[in-house]
């Protein structure tokens, strides 16, 4: 794994021009002391069995790989399978990457546990993990993505996690990150800032990218034993960067496999409202959040704002090694708008029978535009990193389904009364 993904990758942090450590003087002690751990466990064959055996025992890996025959069948093209992460016990990849976090916490003697989170699927995993292991959690979440995402914020609070709704800024995810790097600035003693994406200051783009990379090591075993072969492409979503580089880095140096991250399009590129960094080329090299990356941002370097369906893909930036990948032509970059999600959505559950998180939608939505210049005989892998029970408001409203209207008004009556 070390050679596979920092080797090739870079450096001391940098991914190309993008990457660091930019971070306060009182958080240089942490940080240090985060990355010391990692570059050991990196060498740990124990402790990477722990880790492995802990996802196989509680989170139910591997996932599988479903070969998706009703949409192979429609558009008659290219083999389609489907990497299940929909099927982890969260309901998204984000457990991967917070239990092996939650093993690195108890190396370091932390008993608190922080996160931001968007959609909520980061936020509802580290409840997950602390209610598990015995942490004190507390969440932040933008106050916008909170409305819109109640049912996981309800299930954080069950878990016995504290969620905090962020009103500074857009009330999104960027804003929750800045609400958790400004706690852990001031309780790194006895606290873990669980970043829950392939972002933020060194080493959080290697160590999240490390823990959720189990997702591309199944993957290439298991398409390998189905059709003899690694796929001829892969998709995957493009928010922070963490489920991407999940089903990315093991085949990095694999020159034959293509991969392509998709974006949040949002209502399109001229609209202003998306959250497309690298496909729309609308990102600015910057400095934020302890890390150097492409930052949406204006001719001052002020952070835009952002747009998507999916409150897991709003972000203004982007993982500096994607945009290191982006930049060096080894992942090609697509933005899918809200239209097509939806669209995308429809077929999906109709010749699948699978429900996809929108963040997941995305990367079907990628697929579908490009799927008349695949041949019969390719094979192409999507990676589903979430269901989609979570965004059951936001599909019926986009669906403008009249039952599903009734009904929530109709609830809405009777707590009021």
């Amino acid at each position: 794994m070390k050679n596979k993904m920092i080797n090739y990758l870079g450096q001391n942090g940098y991914f190309g021009a993008y990457g660091g450590r930019f971070v306060p003087e009182i958080l240089i002690p942490a940080v240090d002391e985060l990355n010391q751990a990692f570059q050991e466990i990196l060498r740990d064959e124990d402790f990477y069995k722990q880790y492995y055996n802990l996802l196989m025992d509680f989170s139910g890996r591997p996932t599988p790989l479903t070969y998706a025959e009703g949409l192979s069948a429609y558009f008659g093209k290219a083999k389609i399978y489907i990497k299940r992460e929909d099927l982890n016990h969260s309901g998204a990849h984000k457990i991967n990457n917070v239990l092996g976090q939650g093993l690195l916490m108890k190396k370091l003697g932390k008993t608190r546990v922080i996160a931001e989170t968007g959609a909520g699927q980061h936020g509802v995993a580290t409840a997950i993990m602390a209610a598990k292991m015995g942490f004190q959690a507390t969440i932040y979440m933008g106050a916008e993505d909170a409305e819109r995402q109640y049912a996981n914020v309800f299930w954080m609070k069950q878990l016995g996690a504290e969620v905090i709704p962020v009103t500074t800024g857009t009330a999104t995810l960027k804003d929750a990150i800045n609400e958790a790097l400004r706690d852990w600035a001031g309780n790194f003693d006895n606290t873990h800032y669980a970043l829950g994406t392939a972002c933020g200051p060194r080493p959080f783009p290697e160590m999240v990218t490390f823990f959720q990379s189990v997702i591309s090591k199944e993957m290439k075993k298991q398409i390998n034993e189905i059709c003899g072969k690694n796929p001829d492409r892969i998709y995957a979503c493009l928010g922070g960067g963490s489920n991407a580089m999940g089903a990315f880095v093991e085949f990095l140096q694999e020159p034959g496999v293509e991969l392509v991250a998709v974006e949040a399009g949002g209502k399109g590129e001229a609209s202003g409202k998306h959250a497309s960094r690298i496909a729309y080329a609308k990102a600015k090299t910057g400095v934020s959040q302890g890390y150097k990356t492409l930052f949406l941002q204006d001719d001052d370097g002020q952070m835009l704002d952002t747009w998507s369906i999916s409150a897991g893909l709003d972000y203004v930036g982007v993982s500096p090694i994607l945009a290191h990948l982006a930049e060096t032509k080894r992942v090609r970059v697509l933005a899918a708008t809200d239209a097509e999600v939806i669209e995308a959505f429809k077929l999906i559950i109709s010749k699948e029978g699978l429900i996809p998180a929108l963040e997941s939608t995305h990367a079907f939505a990628g697929l579908f535009r490009e799927i008349a210049d695949t041949k019969p005989e390719d094979v192409i892998v999507v990676n589903m990193s979430g269901r989609g029970d979570k965004d059951i408001f936001n599909i019926g409203e986009a669906l403008q389904d009249q039952g599903w209207k009734t009904f929530v008004t109709e609830r809405g009556k009777a707590y009021a009364d």
